[in-house]
C-alpha cells in the first residue's frame, strides 16, 4: 500500500507536510463549525470532506514511514517518533467521525420547521453543547498528537545532523 519513493526522496517526508497541515486544520474547523452555527453554514459538507481527506493522508504517511524506518539506522528517537506516529489514526478516525456528526447534526437542525417541534429546544441545545465539547476535546488531541510526532520526527531526522556554529563558507 502507498509510495515509498516520490523523485527518488522518500515519499514519507513529503506526505509528512499534508497530515502537519490538514489534521490542525481540520481540528480547527470542526471546532468553529461545532461551536458556531454561522461558520458551519458556510463550510457545510466541505468540513467531512476535509476530514476524510485528513484521515486518507494520515495511513498513508504511516505507510511510507514504515517503509523509511526500514532503511535509516534504528535508534531510540526513530522507535518514539514511530510509536507516536501509530497512535494518531485513532484521533483523526474521530475527527472524521465527529465532523461528520457535526454537520449531519446541523443539515438535520437546518430542516427542521417550526411544527415539527423548532432547532431552539432544551434537547438540541444540550445536543450542541455536548458536540461543541468533544469537538474540541478531539479536536485538541488530534492537535497535540500532531505536534508530539513532528516534534519526535524533527529530533530523530535533525539529532547530531547539524552544528550549531555556523561553517566557514567555502569556495
Amino acid at each position: 500500500m502507498g509510495f515509498s519513493l516520490i523523485n527518488g526522496i522518500p515519499a514519507h517526508v513529503l506526505f509528512v507536510h499534508v497530515v502537519v497541515v490538514l489534521v490542525p486544520l481540520t481540528a480547527l474547523a470542526l471546532v468553529l463549525c461545532a461551536a458556531l452555527p454561522t461558520v458551519m453554514r458556510r463550510f457545510g459538507l466541505s468540513l467531512p470532506v476535509l476530514a476524510l481527506v485528513s484521515l486518507i493522508s494520515v495511513p498513508l504517511t504511516t505507510n511510507a514511514g514504515e517503509w523509511l524506518e526500514r532503511h535509516v539506522d534504528s535508534n531510540p528517537l526513530v522507535r518514539k517518533h514511530t510509536e507516536l506516529g501509530d497512535e494518531l489514526l485513532p484521533w483523526v478516525i474521530a475527527l472524521f467521525l465527529v465532523s461528520t456528526a457535526v454537520w449531519w447534526l446541523y443539515r438535520r437542525a437546518a430542516h427542521r420547521t417550526p411544527a415539527t417541534g423548532g432547532s431552539t429546544s432544551t434537547v438540541s441545545t444540550q445536543l450542541r453543547i455536548a458536540t461543541a465539547v468533544l469537538s474540541l476535546v478531539v479536536g485538541v488531541g488530534a492537535g497535540v498528537q500532531v505536534y508530539r510526532i513532528g516534534d519526535s520526527g524533527a529530533k530523530a531526522a535533525w539529532y547530531d545532523a547539524y552544528s550549531a556554529t555556523a561553517h566557514p563558507k567555502r569556495g
